[in-house]
């Protein structure tokens, strides 16, 4: 796995609007676009609680939304439901329902995940039926176009976007390449 020079550099700072766990000015923040329909997304989401256990306060982990509906019809509904989970402070617990059912990301099974999430159920059906977080999902997807983002999964470390597979060792790997290079 290597790194791609500047073209592939992540310009846009950490924002309000993104989904973040763990702090900002971690020594490395990981930036992944991807989507809930993907399975190669699916898969790399599995190796972020690994990294976050390896790492622990080194690791700061973004996600944005670059939903190709395209290729995967329900993948834009499934980002506008995980930021409306979001909005009742559901958002990461949405975030793992979706990924583990991807193939059951219709509306109903939206809804009926947010059900049992336990949320404010008229918030929740208003928000999601009037589409109130499709201009910012469509955001995150621009951004990504915008940074060279062609296929998903895709991560950026500290600014530097990675191609290639993903794998545990690989980003380890690369993440001990960032962390060396800003010693």
């Amino acid at each position: 796995m290597s790194q791609i020079p500047d073209s592939g550099k992540l310009k846009q700072p950490i924002g309000d609007r993104d989904r973040v766990q763990g702090a900002t000015q971690a020594a490395i923040v990981s930036v992944k676009y991807g989507n809930y329909q993907c399975p190669h997304c699916y898969k790399a989401n599995r190796l972020i609680p690994q990294l976050q256990q390896r790492l622990e306060n080194d690791l700061c982990y973004v996600f944005r939304h670059f939903p190709i509906p395209s290729l995967h019809p329900q993948s834009q509904r499934a980002a506008e439901a995980a930021e409306v989970t979001g909005e009742q402070g559901k958002f990461w617990e949405m975030h793992h329902i979706l990924f583990e059912h991807q193939h059951a990301l219709d509306d109903g099974f939206l809804v009926e995940y947010a059900l049992n999430l336990g949320l404010n159920m008229p918030r929740f059906l208003w928000s999601f039926s009037e589409r109130v977080y499709s201009n910012r999902v469509r955001a995150d997807f621009l951004s990504g176009m915008e940074y060279g983002v062609t296929r998903k999964p895709t991560f950026f470390l500290n600014g530097l976007r990675l191609k290639d597979n993903w794998h545990l060792d690989t980003l380890l790997y690369e993440i001990e390449n960032v962390k060396r290079s800003n010693s």
